[in-house]
């Protein structure tokens, strides 16, 4: 598919791979490749299954972007957000397979997927917005809201206290942590899993099931045009 997201398609699932050969950091070029590859996936008719690179799912947003100027930033956040929210209405299911540390957009990525799979090991999950500087924007306070526990929420967005990948789970980052042997495995049971589902229920009680929280996104997507995040 390109050099930043690899495409493979087997057997209804197609595989996208996120290797920009440092920390997977979300950068406008990354974004587009994302989309491209779920344009892709749409058009196969694939249960997708997105994953990082051993140790690292991905870093966040590309930094050198994030520190240009408020417009740059403003930009790529709203890009980044739009993806989540196609993520969420995305017409095939999306098992997110979390290969390391999710920090970040990284972690919103996990929060956009419909089904979310970790590695066991030394990783943190989390949303380091506020300790880097960075007022939470607004659609990523809705993303949070929407997969995270109440207990969660506060620690997560407010404090950016980062996880492990077994207390991500109870958190709500990630529904299930695997050996790392096991993890292609378990990323593949669950895509045929989901396969087996009839899509065309499971579009329409995705879509309808989540259209008030679809539309939310929709009028903080614009809130965080006109906001700077400093």
């Amino acid at each position: 598919m390109s050099e930043l997201v690899s495409y493979r398609f087997a057997d209804g699932v197609a595989h996208l791979s996120l290797d920009n050969g440092k920390v997977n950091a979300l950068s406008p070029d990354m974004i587009a490749a994302i989309n491209a590859a779920l344009d892709q996936a749409e058009k196969d008719r694939a249960v997708v299954v997105l994953s990082g690179k051993p140790g690292i799912f991905s870093g966040g947003y590309d930094l050198k972007v994030m520190t240009s100027g408020p417009d740059a930033a403003k930009a790529l956040v709203a890009s980044g957000s739009t993806l989540s929210r196609r993520m969420l209405a995305h017409p095939f299911p999306i098992v997110a397979v979390c290969t390391g540390h999710a920090i970040a957009k990284g972690a919103f990525l996990l929060l956009s997927s419909d089904y979310r799979l970790g590695v066991e090991g030394p990783f943190k999950i989390g949303l380091n917005e506020t300790a880097i500087g960075m007022t939470m924007h607004h659609a990523g306070i809705e993303l949070a809201r929407a997969r995270l526990t109440p207990a969660a929420f506060g620690r997560a967005v407010i404090n950016a206290e980062m996880f492990d990948p077994a207390e991500a789970v109870t958190a709500g980052f990630l529904d299930k942590v695997v050996a790392a042997d096991d993890l292609e495995a378990a990323a593949m049971a669950k895509a045929k899993e989901l396969a087996a589902l009839n899509m065309t229920a499971f579009r329409q009680t995705k879509v309808k099931s989540r259209k008030a929280y679809l539309e939310l996104l929709d009028q903080c997507i614009e809130l965080d045009r006109q906001h700077d995040l400093s």
